[in-house]
């Protein structure tokens, strides 16, 4: 056995106490797989004296001076497990700079600013991972970096987000609505008493421009993610989609495409969308994440397990701790950032997608005939339309005259976002349409 490698640790809360925990306990093995043993040479908290339990640490090893403690000549690794975008990329970078290998689960400031991490860490000859930062446990970007680098990814597709997994599952298993099933994820603690980074998509969104910049060997930031919630699914949503043999989730899509004078693009988006139960993200359920990946070579690929969590999360910390140490011993440091490619992110509006829209009409002839005009007038050709009673209450006494409403269920065919999104404003603005009641992307094959 050589000299300890020594680590520092930034942040003592769900998930640094349980890295605390498993280095603790598994201690000889981590030794023995790296070939020297890992030690704590400091913890920064934000508070000394809070109590931690029977946390098998020294108290004398917390400090609240985390820049003190990354700047310490006796840290060889940075863990970083406190999130947000400041002060956290100050400490890391300064870390990289210095030559200290750094490992992450900070997704925001991946998502926000990772290039500063990057360049910090080639400036610096260190390593920087982040495994931790997407999708919790699940080996997913290693692969992504590493095992796929000789073939040419295509599509990511992933349910990124536990709580809004759980939230959409349990309205599709019950037929509750979106607050109902909020209310029993935050009694159950699968949501935050502010959820407003899940429910609202902020989360998923710095997960995916993460997975796109590693799957297209190209840049890319949170500001570039087309972002949408689940606030608006509703129950009517989701009894729709089962009737289609779908089900909706909150998907992260990152795509490659070509523009229209041929070049390579990529397009990233995160949404709530429509899946037939026969594609494999249908039937994960409750707070679990899995991730879809299409490459050229390897083919369909999957990968599923918790995605949250300390636990989860902490064993995906210590995998890169193992790593960034056996580099540090063999003095070699780990393939730097791929961004060459380089390609130009797409903006929402050239994506190609499809269209569920439900519209609340005046059941009366001609009007079907006037809404495929719409669609007509926008370039979109309709696949599928469904006719039904609009519900109790609809009287027909607004503005179209009199006579009883009906419910149109129309699904599109794949057209770019734009022509889409242009298409429902029209419909929005017809004296036949007393109200388009949803509007829902689906896809998968739907």
């Amino acid at each position: 056995m050589t000299s300890p490698v020594r680590l520092a640790l930034l942040g003592c809360g769900t998930v640094g106490s349980e890295v605390v925990r498993l280095l603790h306990e598994q201690s000889a093995d981590l030794a023995a797989r790296i070939g020297a043993p890992l030690e704590i040479a400091g913890i920064a908290v934000r508070r000394l004296g809070r109590d931690r339990g029977d946390l098998p640490v020294d108290e004398g090893l917390f400090t609240t001076d985390a820049l003190g403690l990354v700047k310490r000549d006796d840290v060889d690794v940075v863990i970083e497990v406190v999130g947000g975008i400041e002060p956290a990329r100050s400490w890391l970078v300064e870390a990289l700079r210095a030559g200290k290998s750094v490992v992450t689960a900070n997704k925001a400031l991946l998502a926000e600013d990772g290039a500063a991490l990057h360049d910090a860490a080639a400036e610096g000859g260190a390593d920087l991972y982040y495994e931790a930062s997407v999708a919790g446990a699940i080996p997913l970007l290693r692969p992504l970096r590493d095992s796929l680098h000789g073939d040419r990814v295509n599509r990511v597709t992933g349910i990124v987000n536990g709580t809004t997994n759980f939230i959409l599952s349990a309205m599709d298993a019950t037929g509750a609505g979106f607050a109902e099933a909020l209310e029993e994820a935050t009694a159950l603690g699968y949501a935050e008493a502010d959820p407003t980074a899940d429910v609202e998509g902020f989360d998923a969104a710095a997960k995916a421009a993460i997975l796109a910049s590693l799957a297209f060997h190209t840049r890319v930031t949170a500001a570039d993610v087309h972002r949408e919630g689940i606030t608006e699914v509703t129950a009517a949503d989701v009894a729709s989609a089962r009737a289609m043999d779908c089900t909706i989730k909150l998907l992260c899509i990152a795509a490659r495409s070509r523009d229209a004078a041929g070049r390579e693009t990529v397009n990233v988006r995160v949404h709530p969308a429509m899946i037939p139960r026969t594609h494999p993200l249908a039937s994960v359920g409750d707070a679990f994440n899995a991730v879809f990946v299409e490459a050229e070579a390897a083919g369909q690929l999957m990968f599923y397990g918790r995605g949250a969590g300390g636990a989860p999360t902490a064993s995906a910390v210590l995998g890169d701790v193992v790593a960034v140490a056996r580099n540090r011993l063999a003095g070699v440091r780990a393939p730097s950032e791929s961004a060459y490619a380089d390609l130009a992110v797409r903006p929402m509006g050239e994506a190609l997608t499809r269209y569920h829209i439900s519209l609340d009409v005046a059941d009366r002839p001609g009007v079907l005939a006037a809404v495929a005009g719409v669609f007509a007038r926008h370039d979109v050709s309709i696949a599928t339309v469904r006719q039904g009673s609009a519900g109790v209450g609809s009287t027909g006494s607004g503005p179209a005259g009199s006579g009883e409403d009906a419910e149109l269920v129309i699904v599109t065919h794949v057209a770019p976002d734009a022509a889409l999104a242009a298409t429902v404003g029209e419909l929005r603005g017809l004296d036949i349409v007393r109200s388009v009641t949803s509007v829902l992307r689906v896809e998968g094959g739907a």
